[in-house]
């Protein structure tokens, strides 16, 4: 393999999260006694997780690495890439590298939880940790300061792009290192990683500069508020909007804690410029007749709770939306969101708002773009990374029509293990690796069965049976009584509890008097009355029988 230095020893590239899914990427290189991390990062909740904040990766088998786990280096600051550093620091503060953006949004991440681990900012030189060097080069994303990285390790040079398209004419003025591909492509790569999560649009994404083309027309003819929704982390998107403001007469505010946090670290890092007296708080936004004002709102993946959820339901305190408002949503949606975003949207148009949902979302790369980093790269092995399944599927098959060997092709998910040294390729013994969920306090008590007991009661409700029975005779002393909930209405259908009573005193009645006398006995089978009487009622209700012995 081309870089290698025939020390035998095999390179073990190991992803925890991101290859499957979109969101919780995580990724292991180990050589002998060292081993990195590139990203750490969260995946928000989708409707088949209630009542979860977020999933971590599963970090079982780094916890397992101890002082061989030596650091971790980020591609930029999105949530999916820096969200799960505050639990995976907790256990083990390794050094965390970084753009200065990136660093910033981490700094302040954990900072809410009380950590402070070493923080440091890539240089000049590469860093280097064991036998790893790691070089970032620029890339271009929909967030400032976003790099791909180099890494020299024994076995040759290892290219991950983190996520990216080639923007041609970034915002910032600061391109895509292709030329450095390029160079690295003609030294010789062992090993590629590449973003897929867009690999089914054919074509080139467009520029960030052709959004502001399509926003400007939006603030040209739009006679009410202007209300733009993005990423709080979207520097860029949020750059274009103010600059347009400000052109067009209008004070801006913004809606929603992430988005004040992050605006202030990039205006502390000069990365986002706003003009003197544009932006304004909101309750002063509130009194500004409504064609001087924009709002940069949190929310655009319609979460609950979320500013723009609260401004589209009439629950928000400063802001209300009146006929003729515009609401941009300009982020891209989220696998597993489009139901709550399409909730959003009817709820929006139902307060009279003009809404721009398709025209300004695309910010990952597309499938002409893929190919060209293929083609500079020219890698030995190639991994795709960050996408779905199908997403990894089909950017396989592209790397593949491109002329990379099928043999160097490798379709891993969370927990693969794929080992590289002189001999080539080949798979070793999986590991552990999975999601954790966050709730509240709660870090990975909430199970599978806890979320399936979550889903049980959200979709068919629940029915609380309440009954007092003497503890020596098994004689009923008081109930059966029925209380449900999202069952049937109480008032609305007395009959049905009445009868689901009748069901549950006839089953007792038919118990022999010593099996009255056992709590037990007695719940199990007023449970299975209850079910017997809603199953012929097509329902399926989590029953929870209570017994008190009197």
């Amino acid at each position: 393999m081309s870089g290698g230095n025939g020390t035998g020893a095999p390179l073990r590239v190991i992803p925890l999260g991101g290859l499957g899914e979109i969101g919780l990427n995580l990724l292991v290189l180990e050589h002998g006694d060292t081993a990195i991390a590139i990203d750490c990062g969260v995946m928000f909740p989708d409707a088949s997780m209630p009542g979860i904040d977020v999933a971590i990766p599963d970090v079982t088998y780094l916890r397992g690495l101890g002082e061989r786990f030596r650091a971790i280096f980020l591609t930029h600051g999105h949530e999916d890439h820096i969200g799960a550093l505050p639990y995976v620091l907790a256990e083990r503060a390794v050094p965390v590298y970084g753009t200065p953006l990136t660093l910033g949004f981490v700094r302040e991440r954990l900072g809410e939880h009380g950590i402070s681990p070493t923080l440091a900012a890539y240089g000049a030189e590469p860093c280097r940790v064991g036998p790893f060097a790691v070089e970032p080069f620029a890339m271009t994303h929909s967030i400032p300061d976003s790099v791909g990285l180099a890494i020299r390790t024994p076995v040759g040079i290892v290219v991950h792009t983190g996520d990216f398209k080639l923007d041609q004419t970034p915002l910032d003025g600061r391109l895509p290192d292709i030329g450095r591909l390029a160079e690295l492509g003609a030294e010789g790569v062992a090993l590629l990683f590449s973003d897929s999560t867009n690999v089914e649009h054919a074509g080139i994404t467009p520029s960030e500069r052709s959004v502001g083309a399509e926003l400007e027309v939006i603030f040209r003819q739009a006679t009410g508020r202007v209300l733009v929704t993005t990423f709080s982390s979207h520097i860029h998107r949020m750059q274009q909007v103010i600059d347009l403001a400000a052109r067009f007469g209008r004070k801006v505010a913004l809606v929603g804690r992430s988005l004040v946090v992050h605006v202030g670290v990039a205006r502390d890092l000069d990365l986002l410029q706003v003009p003197e007296g544009t932006l304004v708080d909101l309750a002063r936004a509130r009194d500004l007749p409504r064609e001087q004002v924009a709002l940069i709102t949190a929310g655009s993946q319609a979460e609950a709770a979320s500013a723009l959820v609260r401004i589209a339901m009439g629950d928000h305190a400063l802001v209300r939306l009146d006929p003729g408002d515009v609401v941009v949503l300009s982020s891209r949606i989220i696998p597993g969101n489009e139901r709550a975003i399409s909730s959003l949207m009817n709820h929006l148009y139902r307060r009279g708002a003009v809404v721009v949902h398709d025209r300004v979302a695309r910010v990952h790369v597309s499938q002409e773009e893929l190919k060209l980093v293929l083609n500079l790269v020219r890698p030995r092995h190639f991994v795709p990374v960050h996408g779905e399944y199908r997403h990894l599927v089909r950017h396989q098959r592209l790397a593949m029509e491109v002329g990379v060997p099928a043999e160097g092709c490798h379709l891993l998910e969370d927990g693969d293990v794929l080992e590289l040294d002189d001999a080539g390729a080949r798979r070793a013994e999986r590991v552990i690796a999975g999601r954790v969920f966050v709730d509240g306090k709660g870090i990975g008590d909430v199970k599978d069965v806890v979320l399936r007991d979550r889903r049980h009661l959200s979709e068919d409700g629940l029915v609380l049976a309440v009954l007092a029975i003497h503890q020596r005779s098994g004689e009923i002393v008081a109930g059966p009584d029925l209380v449900s909930r999202g069952v049937v209405g109480e008032e609305a259908s007395p009959e049905v509890l009445d009868a689901a009573r009748g069901a549950v005193m006839e089953a007792l009645v038919a118990l022999n008097p010593e099996s009255r006398t056992d709590p037990a006995e007695v719940k199990e089978e007023i449970r299975r009355a209850l079910r017997r009487y809603f199953k012929r009622l097509d329902r399926r209700p989590v029953i929870l029988p209570f017994v008190m012995e009197m």
